[in-house]
């Protein structure tokens, strides 16, 4: 379609933003025969959750100073006097990493719709706990988190008693949903999972903390209903693609990369897509909108929709993305015969565990971190994403925590940290909203996992497009295009 006549076409809808939700929305209408304009007012694709180079960073931050981006705020670029950094287009700086189990409903969506093609995906390999020093004469430490039958028997971090222990809660989650099992929890379904793990296994807060690092809650206070669901879901989703690994990573840039996969069906199906061109006004008629857009066109549109950026009522996090000076190769070992090497770790520091001088962290700590082979930094350097809740002195305790991770992994030489972006993200609201012939997407969850509750929007938002009696069974079930071999993917 030529870019002259999309004043001429009456759109069956307007998709604005190319955030996650939007992108997939556009990947399921790609076979629908409708006639979509995507547009996004930024000028690159991903939204909140886009990957950028360092110039592309530093734009970012510039933008957030002069103008109101809802969601973001507090950013700025640290770069130590130390020399190494490659150039701008060597890195792509994750906004919101995300890991996606193995067994995701996303994932099972992007291979039923065959985009999972276009898309490489990481092993994710183990979880670790930081170890604050106990002497002055010790140094800090990291300990791998045991989530498996095999790795219980054979870890020495934990004494026999705590492995009978640990053992009997892995048995139980694996049949937690269990009418049996479902007696047990049920009362603690709304109370902190940390409740339930002293009332009923009689955990020590060392293992307490093994489980909660599993659910990655950025507050530690994650109720036993959902802490269960996701212990239980990385659980079953070890091996289901391999040996070794529960959770994947898409290669060069988290979600941004499955965002710009989805716009690229999109664009295959027809779709017309528009960057740097947002709404400047629109006027709502009976059964269509006119909306001007900031490019200076005017489109008509039976169906407006859009990623709500409004400030949800949750807590803020807390982000520092640092670069550093070491492949930082212990943690990345692979722990299982025959599995891949991981490109991603993950690191906890539970509360309290800063003892440097400062004020101790209340909230967890999380760090992923990623080599160069997530494509996100050159080779012989790292890329490290820390997470907290907000507090006064949270881009202190991200500072410190960040410290700390480097001695312990490497405390020879401890490795230099080359650049620094601090920012701050506000979470969005939680539900869609339909106003007329405007729908309004939630906004993206701060979780550090994939939540797939944010899918179910997006399949009712593909009902309202295409409208009619539409078949369930048939969202985001897609036949190849041409032949396609699938031995050239494994």
């Amino acid at each position: 379609m030529a870019m002259g006549s999309i004043g001429d076409t009456l759109w069956d809808v307007v998709i604005c933003g190319t955030g996650l939700q939007q992108s997939l929305l556009a990947l399921s209408l790609s076979r629908s025969g409708k006639n979509i304009l995507h547009i996004d007012p930024n000028d690159y694709y991903g939204g909140a959750e886009a990957a950028f180079s360092l110039q592309e960073a530093e734009s970012w931050v510039d933008r957030l100073a002069t103008e109101d981006k809802g969601l973001f705020r507090s950013a700025s670029i640290t770069k130590p006097d130390v020399v190494g950094l490659s150039f701008p287009r060597a890195y792509s700086l994750a906004l919101a990493p995300q890991l996606i189990h193995a067994r995701s409903e996303l994932l099972s969506q992007l291979v039923s719709s065959r985009a999972y093609r276009q898309v490489e995906f990481l092993a994710v390999g183990s979880f670790y706990i930081f170890k604050a020093p106990v002497g002055p004469e010790q140094q800090p430490s990291l300990v791998r988190i045991p989530s498996t039958r095999e790795d219980v028997f054979s870890t020495t971090a934990i004494s026999a008693k705590a492995k009978r222990g640990l053992m009997k809660f892995l048995r139980f989650v694996l049949d937690y949903d269990s009418p049996e099992q479902r007696d047990a929890w049920k009362p603690f379904a709304d109370k902190p999972l940390v409740d339930f793990l002293q009332e009923h296994f009689k955990m020590d807060t060392e293992l307490k903390t093994y489980i909660i690092t599993l659910t990655l809650s950025l507050d530690g206070r994650i109720t036993t209903e959902d802490g269960l669901f996701i212990v239980h879901r990385h659980l079953t989703s070890m091996g289901h693609f391999g040996p070794g690994f529960a959770a994947l990573y898409p290669k060069w840039g988290g979600i941004s990369e499955i965002a710009q996969v989805a716009c690229r069906a999109g664009a295959v199906g027809g779709a017309v897509y528009m960057l740097g061109a947002g709404i400047k006004s629109m006027e709502t008629a009976t059964d269509e909108i006119e909306l001007e857009l900031t490019s200076g066109d005017k489109v008509k549109t039976k169906l407006l929709v859009r990623g709500d950026e409004s400030v949800g009522d949750e807590p803020s996090i807390s982000r520092l993305v640092a670069v550093v000076d070491s492949p930082l190769k212990t943690l990345f070992e692979s722990t299982v015969d025959g599995a891949p090497t991981p490109c991603v770790a993950v690191v906890a520091l539970p509360p309290g565990s800063l003892t440097t001088p400062g004020e101790a962290n209340t909230d967890p700590v999380y760090v992923f971190a990623h080599s160069s082979g997530t494509g996100e930094c050159p080779n012989g350097q790292s890329v490290l994403y820390l997470s907290t809740m907000v507090t006064p002195n949270s881009k202190e305790i991200l500072s410190r925590s960040l410290e700390s991770l480097l001695s312990a992994v490497d405390p020879d030489r401890v490795p230099q940290c080359l650049y620094q972006l601090y920012y701050e993200q506000a979470a969005g609201v939680k539900q869609s909203r339909l106003d007329g012939l405007i729908l309004d997407l939630p906004g993206p969850s701060l979780s550090l996992l994939m939540d797939d509750a944010s899918l179910n929007h997006v399949r009712e938002a593909w009902k309202k497009v295409v409208g009619g009696a539409v078949d369930d069974a048939e969202y985001m079930v897609f036949t190849d295009r041409e032949p396609v071999d699938d031995d050239d993917y494994e």
